[in-house]
């Protein structure tokens, strides 16, 4: 991997421009510059700790190599379907590439088979963005109140309607004083589900 697309990729993936990176890192603006346009191969050992604290994983583990693995975390589990409380424990980490990397930021296992028709299935590992924001039919992470869920999100005349994707399983309705009372929240996207056999 280049200097200069780790750069490119970090700023893209979270709207920062080169001075934003720039007061992140202690270097000036014009240094964040030279390492996007490639005009820098190589860094300091300080700086190249300080850069990978911010975009966390060891960039000198990376840099000019062609074939990367990277780690994420796996935080608990989350259930497909209902009445499950997000396990906070850390399980261990998980492999992903570097696009998946730059996409998701931690993984779930999934108990229950409430998004069965979606892959999701008992004992799965869902990868997660973190956002607050689902388009709608997308499927999320999502608190309810202190129980955590997997499920397709519809938005339909201002109320959310958490949808399951196996029949055995009921839909959600929540109005817009339930999702702010009790309250109902976007925890994130689910990316993709892989099955360990």
């Amino acid at each position: 991997m280049k200097l200069a697309n780790l750069i490119l990729d970090f700023k893209k993936k979270y709207s920062l421009n080169n001075a934003d990176i720039a007061r992140l890192m202690g270097v000036s603006k014009a240094t964040v510059g030279r390492w996007a346009k490639g005009e820098v191969q190589g860094m300091q050992s300080e700086t190249i700790k300080k850069l990978s604290k911010v975009v966390g994983f060891d960039v000198e583990n990376v840099l000019g190599k062609d074939v990367i693995t990277f780690k994420r975390p796996i935080l608990g589990e989350a259930k497909g379907g209902y009445d499950m409380f997000l396990e906070s424990d850390f399980e261990g980490e998980e492999e992903v590439n570097y696009d998946e990397f730059k996409k998701g930021d931690f993984f779930l296992r999934v108990k229950g088979n409430s998004m069965m028709g979606d892959g999701i299935v008992e004992g799965s590992l869902v990868y997660v963005e973190k956002t607050n924001i689902l388009n709608n039919g997308q499927i999320g992470v999502i608190q309810i109140g202190d129980e955590v869920t997997i499920k397709r999100v519809i938005y339909k005349d201002g109320t959310i309607i958490l949808e399951a994707s196996n029949p055995a399983f009921d839909n959600r309705y929540f109005s817009q004083k339930e999702i702010e009372e009790l309250p109902v929240k976007i925890l994130g996207r689910v990316l993709f589900a892989k099955k360990e056999y």
